[in-house]
């Protein structure tokens, strides 16, 4: 937003402060952050690697589609396809 040509900030806490009281809100974006972690660590992992899609694909018995929708951070992933995708990445799911 900008006030007489100056951009305004705003801080985390401003913007969702009222929003994340509510624990089912608070719920739901933790969830989302969760997958968009994961998206861009699969992401960012298969690209090191020098991999596209479709090779993890393939060496994870699935679609290229299923890669480039969990990818994307719009879809869940089952913990199955997690684990098939974490091993072609030679990686282990761990919870923390």
């Amino acid at each position: 937003m900008k006030k007489d040509g100056k951009i305004i900030t705003y801080s985390f806490n401003e913007v969702f402060g009222k929003t994340l009281r509510p624990k089912k809100f608070r719920e739901a974006y933790t969830q989302e952050l969760a997958r968009l972690r994961i998206a861009r660590q699969i992401r960012e992992i298969r690209t090191k690697r020098k991999l596209t899609q479709k090779a993890v694909a393939e060496r994870a018995h699935m679609p290229q589609s299923v890669i480039a929708r969990i990818e994307s951070g719009k879809h869940s992933i089952s913990l199955d396809t997690l684990d098939r995708i974490a091993r072609v990445l030679k990686k282990e799911v761990q919870l923390v």
